[in-house]
C-alpha cells in the first residue's frame, strides 16, 4: 500500500521562487536547489516538474530558481535569478541554464557552493551555463574562458565539456538514447530500460579520463521514437558521471546529461535517469529503487521547445500549488527565431 506523504508549501519572499517541502521518503533531510534559465530547452518547464516528483514521491525539499524580468515574470534565458542565497543550505545544485552573465552578488552563491564542493546534476545547455565577459569577477565561468586557473569555464571544468557542438540536426532528429552494456548493472541505471526516447537532437560528448560514460545518443532519421537511426553518426556519449576537485583535493560528485528538454522527460525511462541520477550525486544510490514512483504531479503539459517559444506571462507563484499545472498556458509563443551564429550553440 502505498503512503500517501503530506505536503507543506512554502512560497518564498517576493514570490521570486518556489519550495516544495516533502515530508517523508529517502529524500526527508536532503535540500535540492534548481536553477532554471534556459532560451530554448524550457528548463522553466523540465525542472519544476522534476522537483515536484522528488518532493511529492520521494521526500526531498526542493527550491525552484527561475530567470524573471523586471516585473518577476519567468523569463526564458534571463539573467536574473533571485533566492540563489538558499545554495547555502543545499545538498545538491540542479542547474538548467544557458550564456547567463548574472550580477556578481548573485553570481557569488554559486562561486560559493562551488567552492565549498556541493554536488551538481547539470542538463543540456548547462555545459555553456554562463557568457560572462572578459574582466568581471565571475568570468572565469564564462563557457569560452580561457585561463589556465578554470580553462572552458564551469561546464569543462564541473560537467566535464563546454559547448562542443551539435551532433546531427536538432529539430529535424530526435536521439535515441542507449546504454552502455558494460553499465546495464550501474545503481544509477536501476529499473531504466534501454532506447529511451528524447525530442532534443545529440550535443557532441567528448568523454576523458575523469568520465564514467552510462549512455549515449543516437541520432534518428526522424522525430518519432520509430525513426531509423542515422546510419552516418555513430553513438556519442550523452549521460555521465565524474568528479570535480576542491583546493583541499576532495572530489565532488556530478551527474550531467546533454538531453534535458522539457519534452524528454515524456519519455519514462529518460526521466527515471534524471531521478536515479539526481539520488546518486546527493549519495543516496543506495535507496534507488527500479519501481520507485516518478510520476507526474499536477498536469504536465511541455512546450515545444524552441527559441522564443516560452510561456509568456507566468510567475513563480502561479506554479505554488504543487498540482497547478506545468505550465499554465497564458500566452505561448511557438514561433523559433532564426538562428545568428552565436545562437548555434544551443
Amino acid at each position: 500500500m502505498k503512503v500517501l506523504i503530506a505536503l507543506c508549501l512554502t512560497i518564498a519572499s517576493l514570490s521570486a521562487h518556489i519550495t516544495y517541502e516533502g515530508s517523508s521518503g529517502p529524500g526527508k533531510g536532503k535540500h535540492i536547489v534548481f536553477i532554471a534559465s534556459d532560451h530554448e530547452y524550457r528548463a522553466e518547464e523540465t525542472c519544476p516538474a522534476l522537483a515536484r516528483i522528488l518532493a511529492q514521491h520521494h521526500g526531498f525539499k526542493t527550491t525552484v530558481l527561475f530567470g524573471v524580468d523586471k516585473n518577476g515574470h519567468i523569463k526564458a534565458g534571463a539573467s536574473h535569478i533571485e533566492g540563489l542565497e538558499t545554495l547555502k543550505s543545499a545538498d545538491l545544485m540542479f542547474i538548467f541554464t544557458r550564456f547567463l552573465d548574472l550580477p556578481d552578488e548573485q553570481m557569488q552563491h554559486i562561486d560559493d557552493y562551488i567552492k565549498r564542493g556541493g554536488p551538481v546534476v547539470g542538463l543540456r545547455t548547462s555545459s555553456h551555463a554562463f557568457k560572462i565577459p572578459k574582466g568581471k569577477k565571475y568570468s572565469k565561468y564564462d563557457f569560452r574562458y580561457k585561463g589556465d586557473d578554470f580553462k572552458k569555464g564551469f561546464g569543462h571544468q564541473i560537467l566535464g565539456n563546454t559547448w562542443v557542438g551539435h551532433y546531427g540536426h536538432n529539430h529535424r532528429q530526435a536521439t535515441r538514447i542507449e546504454i552502455l552494456p558494460a553499465q546495464k548493472d550501474n545503481v544509477i541505471l536501476t529499473g531504466v530500460q534501454d532506447h529511451a526516447h528524447t525530442i532534443a537532437g545529440a550535443y557532441n560528448g567528448v568523454p576523458d579520463e575523469t568520465f564514467t560514460v552510462l549512455t549515449n545518443s543516437q541520432p534518428l532519421n526522424g522525430m518519432t521514437k520509430g525513426s531509423p537511426a542515422d546510419k552516418t553518426k555513430q553513438p556519442v556519449a550523452s549521460t555521465w558521471t565524474r568528479h570535480y576537485s576542491t583546493k583541499d583535493g576532495k572530489k565532488h560528485r556530478v551527474f550531467h546529461s546533454t538531453q534535458g528538454a522539457s519534452q524528454d522527460i515524456l519519455d519514462d525511462n529518460y526521466r527515471r535517469l534524471l531521478v536515479n541520477g539526481t539520488y546518486w550525486a546527493v549519495g543516496l544510490e543506495k535507496e534507488i529503487k527500479a519501481d520507485s514512483n516518478i510520476s507526474f504531479v499536477g498536469k504536465y503539459q511541455p512546450t515545444t521547445f524552441s527559441f522564443d517559444g516560452a510561456v509568456k506571462g507566468v510567475k513563480p507563484v502561479d506554479l505554488a500549488d504543487i498540482n497547478s499545472p506545468i505550465l499554465p498556458q497564458k500566452k505561448a509563443v511557438a514561433a523559433p527565431l532564426p538562428e545568428k551564429k552565436e545562437a548555434a550553440a544551443k
